[in-house]
Protein backbone atom coordinates (compact mmCIF):
# COMPACT_ATOMS: atom_id res chain seq x y z
CA UNK A 1 0.00 0.00 0.00
CA UNK A 2 1.59 3.37 -0.86
CA UNK A 3 1.85 5.35 2.03
CA UNK A 4 3.93 8.06 1.22
CA UNK A 5 4.66 10.27 -1.53
CA UNK A 6 7.49 13.05 -1.56
CA UNK A 7 8.37 15.60 -5.23
CA UNK A 8 12.02 15.82 -3.73
CA UNK A 9 12.12 18.79 -6.32
CA UNK A 10 9.33 20.51 -5.49
CA UNK A 11 7.95 20.02 -2.45
CA UNK A 12 4.26 21.98 -3.22
CA UNK A 13 3.39 18.99 -5.23
CA UNK A 14 1.18 16.12 -3.57
CA UNK A 15 0.59 13.45 -5.31
CA UNK A 16 -2.07 11.82 -3.37
CA UNK A 17 -5.85 13.18 -4.25
CA UNK A 18 -6.70 13.60 -0.37
CA UNK A 19 -3.79 15.28 0.42
CA UNK A 20 -4.80 17.97 -2.44
CA UNK A 21 -8.44 17.54 -0.86
CA UNK A 22 -7.38 18.69 2.61
CA UNK A 23 -5.15 21.41 1.10
CA UNK A 24 -7.80 22.86 -0.55
CA UNK A 25 -9.98 23.04 2.60
CA UNK A 26 -7.14 24.22 4.40
CA UNK A 27 -6.48 27.22 1.68
CA UNK A 28 -10.14 28.16 1.36
CA UNK A 29 -10.81 28.61 4.94
CA UNK A 30 -7.19 30.25 5.42
CA UNK A 31 -5.83 27.77 8.16
CA UNK A 32 -2.05 28.85 8.42
CA UNK A 33 -1.32 27.10 11.93
CA UNK A 34 -2.15 23.34 11.62
CA UNK A 35 -1.53 20.59 13.63
CA UNK A 36 -1.09 17.15 12.02
CA UNK A 37 -1.42 13.79 13.96
CA UNK A 38 0.36 11.40 11.76
CA UNK A 39 2.83 12.40 9.90
CA UNK A 40 4.72 10.11 8.20
CA UNK A 41 7.46 11.47 5.43
CA UNK A 42 5.20 14.84 5.98
CA UNK A 43 4.31 15.76 2.05
CA UNK A 44 1.34 17.63 3.42
CA UNK A 45 2.85 19.77 6.26
CA UNK A 46 5.93 20.52 4.13
CA UNK A 47 3.80 21.54 1.00
CA UNK A 48 1.85 23.88 3.64
CA UNK A 49 5.34 25.61 4.55
CA UNK A 50 6.64 25.70 1.17
CA UNK A 51 3.93 28.12 0.42
CA UNK A 52 3.70 29.48 3.55
CA UNK A 53 6.95 29.80 5.39
CA UNK A 54 5.52 32.41 7.97
CA UNK A 55 2.29 29.65 9.44
CA UNK A 56 2.57 26.94 11.50
CA UNK A 57 2.98 23.16 10.64
CA UNK A 58 3.56 20.93 13.34
CA UNK A 59 3.88 17.14 13.15
CA UNK A 60 3.39 14.24 15.83
CA UNK A 61 4.28 11.12 14.64
CA UNK A 62 4.49 7.97 16.34
CA UNK A 63 6.65 6.04 14.67
CA UNK A 64 10.13 6.93 15.37
CA UNK A 65 11.45 4.48 12.29
CA UNK A 66 8.92 5.91 9.88
CA UNK A 67 10.67 9.89 10.95
CA UNK A 68 14.19 8.13 10.52
CA UNK A 69 13.14 6.88 7.30
CA UNK A 70 11.53 10.01 6.28
CA UNK A 71 15.26 12.05 7.24
CA UNK A 72 17.74 9.40 5.79
CA UNK A 73 15.60 9.03 2.41
CA UNK A 74 12.88 11.40 1.81
CA UNK A 75 14.60 14.57 2.30
CA UNK A 76 12.52 15.38 5.32
CA UNK A 77 14.73 18.53 7.26
CA UNK A 78 14.13 21.61 9.19
CA UNK A 79 12.29 24.45 7.20
CA UNK A 80 10.94 27.70 8.16
CA UNK A 81 7.37 26.83 9.81
CA UNK A 82 7.57 23.50 9.83
CA UNK A 83 8.26 21.36 12.98
CA UNK A 84 7.95 18.18 13.54
CA UNK A 85 7.79 16.08 16.84
CA UNK A 86 8.30 11.67 17.76
CA UNK A 87 5.00 11.92 19.50
CA UNK A 88 1.71 10.14 19.89
CA UNK A 89 -0.75 12.51 19.30
CA UNK A 90 -3.62 12.20 21.30
CA UNK A 91 -0.73 12.59 24.56
CA UNK A 92 0.46 15.84 22.50
CA UNK A 93 -3.12 17.18 22.44
CA UNK A 94 -3.51 16.16 26.06
CA UNK A 95 -0.28 18.28 26.81
CA UNK A 96 -0.81 21.10 24.92
CA UNK A 97 -4.52 22.16 26.43
CA UNK A 98 -3.89 25.66 26.15
CA UNK A 99 -2.35 25.65 22.78
CA UNK A 100 -4.32 27.40 19.80
CA UNK A 101 -4.77 25.92 16.29
CA UNK A 102 -6.17 26.79 13.38
CA UNK A 103 -6.73 23.48 12.39
CA UNK A 104 -6.00 19.80 13.45
CA UNK A 105 -5.36 17.36 10.69
CA UNK A 106 -6.14 13.66 11.67
CA UNK A 107 -4.29 11.38 9.27
CA UNK A 108 -2.91 8.54 11.05
CA UNK A 109 -3.62 4.71 10.77
CA UNK A 110 -3.29 1.66 11.92
CA UNK A 111 -3.49 -1.01 9.40
CA UNK A 112 -5.84 0.06 7.14
CA UNK A 113 -7.81 2.24 10.22
CA UNK A 114 -7.65 5.33 12.23
CA UNK A 115 -6.60 4.69 15.73
CA UNK A 116 -9.74 4.53 17.58
CA UNK A 117 -8.40 6.05 20.56
CA UNK A 118 -8.27 9.33 17.83
CA UNK A 119 -11.60 9.35 17.19
CA UNK A 120 -13.61 8.62 20.19
CA UNK A 121 -15.73 11.54 20.83
CA UNK A 122 -13.21 12.49 23.86
CA UNK A 123 -10.94 12.62 21.47
CA UNK A 124 -12.40 14.93 19.26
CA UNK A 125 -13.67 17.36 22.29
CA UNK A 126 -10.20 17.78 23.12
CA UNK A 127 -8.97 17.99 19.66
CA UNK A 128 -12.15 20.61 19.63
CA UNK A 129 -10.43 22.83 22.71
CA UNK A 130 -7.73 23.44 20.35
CA UNK A 131 -8.89 24.37 16.68
CA UNK A 132 -12.02 25.39 14.98
CA UNK A 133 -11.74 22.70 12.43
CA UNK A 134 -11.01 19.41 12.37
CA UNK A 135 -10.09 17.24 9.45
CA UNK A 136 -9.25 13.49 9.45
CA UNK A 137 -8.60 10.75 6.58
CA UNK A 138 -10.61 7.70 6.71
CA UNK A 139 -10.60 4.79 3.87
CA UNK A 140 -13.95 3.55 3.38
CA UNK A 141 -16.13 1.24 0.88
CA UNK A 142 -19.61 1.60 -0.32
CA UNK A 143 -20.81 0.72 3.33
CA UNK A 144 -19.41 3.78 4.77
CA UNK A 145 -19.28 2.23 8.45
CA UNK A 146 -16.11 4.21 9.29
CA UNK A 147 -17.09 7.25 7.38
CA UNK A 148 -20.25 7.09 10.13
CA UNK A 149 -18.36 5.85 13.03
CA UNK A 150 -15.70 8.95 12.87
CA UNK A 151 -18.82 11.32 11.54
CA UNK A 152 -20.67 10.78 14.92
CA UNK A 153 -17.61 11.20 16.95
CA UNK A 154 -17.04 14.92 15.40
CA UNK A 155 -20.65 15.40 15.53
CA UNK A 156 -20.22 14.93 18.98
CA UNK A 157 -17.45 17.65 19.51
CA UNK A 158 -18.76 20.26 16.43
CA UNK A 159 -21.72 21.77 15.10
CA UNK A 160 -21.17 21.03 11.60
CA UNK A 161 -19.53 17.89 9.87
CA UNK A 162 -19.38 17.20 6.56
CA UNK A 163 -17.02 15.22 4.13
CA UNK A 164 -15.19 15.57 0.88
CA UNK A 165 -14.20 12.72 -0.93
CA UNK A 166 -15.57 10.05 -3.20
CA UNK A 167 -17.38 6.53 -2.64
CA UNK A 168 -15.11 4.31 -2.06
CA UNK A 169 -11.59 5.16 -0.85
CA UNK A 170 -9.89 7.95 0.60
CA UNK A 171 -12.47 10.42 2.35
CA UNK A 172 -11.90 13.43 4.49
CA UNK A 173 -14.41 13.90 7.64
CA UNK A 174 -14.44 17.97 8.66
CA UNK A 175 -15.89 19.48 12.25
CA UNK A 176 -16.39 23.03 12.13
CA UNK A 177 -17.10 25.05 14.97
CA UNK A 178 -18.21 27.93 12.18
CA UNK A 179 -19.45 28.44 9.05
CA UNK A 180 -17.28 27.39 6.27
CA UNK A 181 -17.54 28.59 2.50
CA UNK A 182 -18.94 25.15 1.55
CA UNK A 183 -19.84 26.08 -2.09
CA UNK A 184 -16.32 27.35 -2.71
CA UNK A 185 -14.81 24.20 -1.14
CA UNK A 186 -16.85 22.20 -3.51
CA UNK A 187 -15.94 24.04 -6.76
CA UNK A 188 -12.02 23.70 -5.98
CA UNK A 189 -12.67 19.75 -4.81
CA UNK A 190 -14.77 19.13 -8.39
CA UNK A 191 -11.93 20.92 -10.38
CA UNK A 192 -9.23 18.82 -8.58
CA UNK A 193 -7.56 15.95 -10.91
CA UNK A 194 -9.38 13.56 -8.70
CA UNK A 195 -12.93 14.87 -8.23
CA UNK A 196 -14.02 14.99 -4.88
CA UNK A 197 -17.40 15.17 -3.89
CA UNK A 198 -18.48 17.23 -0.71
CA UNK A 199 -21.42 15.66 1.34
CA UNK A 200 -22.98 18.78 3.18
CA UNK A 201 -23.77 18.57 6.59
CA UNK A 202 -27.79 18.49 6.78
CA UNK A 203 -27.09 15.22 4.04
CA UNK A 204 -24.37 13.66 6.02
CA UNK A 205 -26.67 13.90 9.34
CA UNK A 206 -29.34 12.03 7.25
CA UNK A 207 -26.78 9.92 6.82
CA UNK A 208 -25.71 8.70 10.27
CA UNK A 209 -29.00 7.68 10.87
CA UNK A 210 -28.20 7.58 14.61
CA UNK A 211 -24.68 6.32 14.75
CA UNK A 212 -23.20 6.34 18.16
CA UNK A 213 -20.29 8.20 18.53
CA UNK A 214 -17.25 5.88 20.34
CA UNK A 215 -16.42 6.33 23.75
CA UNK A 216 -13.20 5.69 25.50
CA UNK A 217 -14.77 3.39 27.93
CA UNK A 218 -16.03 1.40 24.59
CA UNK A 219 -11.79 0.98 23.86
CA UNK A 220 -11.48 0.19 27.62
CA UNK A 221 -13.88 -2.81 27.51
CA UNK A 222 -12.88 -4.30 24.08
CA UNK A 223 -9.73 -4.50 25.47
CA UNK A 224 -10.70 -6.57 28.37
CA UNK A 225 -12.87 -8.42 26.33
CA UNK A 226 -9.52 -9.62 24.45
CA UNK A 227 -6.83 -9.51 27.53
CA UNK A 228 -5.20 -13.25 27.20
CA UNK A 229 -6.53 -15.39 30.67
CA UNK A 230 -3.83 -15.79 33.49
CA UNK A 231 -2.60 -19.23 32.79
CA UNK A 232 -3.93 -21.49 35.71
Amino acid sequence: MEASYVDLADPTHLEFDYLRWIRIVLDVVGARRVLHIGGGACALARALAAQDPGGRQEVCEADGDVLELARTHMGLRRVPGLRVRHAEGRAFIAGHADARWDAVVIDAFDGATVPRRLVTAQAFAAVARLAPLALVNVVDNRAAREVRLVAAGLAAAYPSVWTLGARAGNSIIAGSATTQPLALVASRAAADPSPARLTLPVTLATLLGGTAALRDEDIDRASSFRRPRDPD
